[in-house]
């Protein structure tokens, strides 16, 4: 393994612990609590995808006329990690992205989708972020999240981007949801074979192939400057950081749903 690998690794072990043990995965008893846990982790599932298209952006020629842009390896690496996230298959064989996929599941158990909806709808239709924070009524945590990794989108700075996007979701994701995947279609057998079909494509992907595939490619664009690891591994820490306080808020809203 590489050595700025393995430093990166030893740094945010303890915010990776105590993300996949989290109270919020104890929390959740019954269908009502799930749909609180979805109308939060949403919004990182939509996010995931602007860092996916920020880093394509940046790491291969996106405009007309076509050039070839940067390193081959790394352009291989991003396209083959897009097309597996933004078209990958369903239940029933068809083709869609992973948010569109998370969206299906929400529809299926009845989870609340108002809320993202009219974000992404807002944005689509030329409102800036501020009025769809405030038309949707995201929560607080949410927003602190999607601020975040839209302020490591706008740095412009790719290998920041494939940090956050490494450490902070693609290495992260399967050990998070191995820690509740067993017991989600134990808990609520109706209404979330969607859901579970998305956590298993999760933690099949990005658990193995994706996840190999981000490691090389931050390796690749940190190359062998101390400076762009030590901006990476802050990077991936404030990362970590802000998702224990999405995962705060849905907890807490759990909580204030059974009192």
């Amino acid at each position: 393994m590489n050595e700025r690998i393995a430093q990166i690794k030893t740094a945010i072990e303890p915010l990776r612990q105590q993300i996949i043990h989290h109270k919020l995965y104890a929390a959740i008893k019954d269908i009502d609590d799930l749909k609180v846990f979805m109308k939060y982790h949403v919004y990182a599932v939509w996010d995931f995808m602007s860092l996916l298209t920020a880093l394509q952006n940046n790491l291969t020629c996106t405009s007309i006329p076509w050039f070839p842009k940067g390193s081959a390896d790394t352009r291989f690496l991003i396209n083959e990690i897009v097309v597996g996230e933004e078209s990958d298959v369903d239940l029933h064989g068809n083709r869609k992205s992973h948010f569109e996929l998370y969206l299906d599941a929400m529809h299926q158990c009845g989870a609340d989708t108002s809320r993202i909806e009219k974000f992404t709808k807002t944005l689509v239709d030329g409102g800036d972020f501020e009025a769809a924070y405030l038309v949707s009524g995201t929560p607080e945590e949410a927003r602190s999240f999607v601020d975040f990794t839209f302020n490591v989108i706008g740095s412009n700075k790719d290998y920041l981007q494939a940090a956050i996007f490494t450490f902070g979701r693609e290495d992260l994701i399967p050990g998070m949801f191995l820690s509740i995947v067993n017991d989600i279609h134990k808990n609520f057998p109706d209404s979330i074979s969607i859901f579970k079909y998305y956590l298993e494509r999760h933690i099949e992907v990005d658990g193995d192939h994706h996840s190999h595939l981000a490691l090389e490619m931050t390796a690749q664009l940190c190359g062998n400057s101390a400076e762009l690891w030590q901006e990476a591994e802050k990077a991936t820490i404030e990362s970590l950081h802000r998702r224990i306080s999405l995962w705060d808020g849905a907890y807490g809203e759990i909580m204030r749903r059974h009192a």
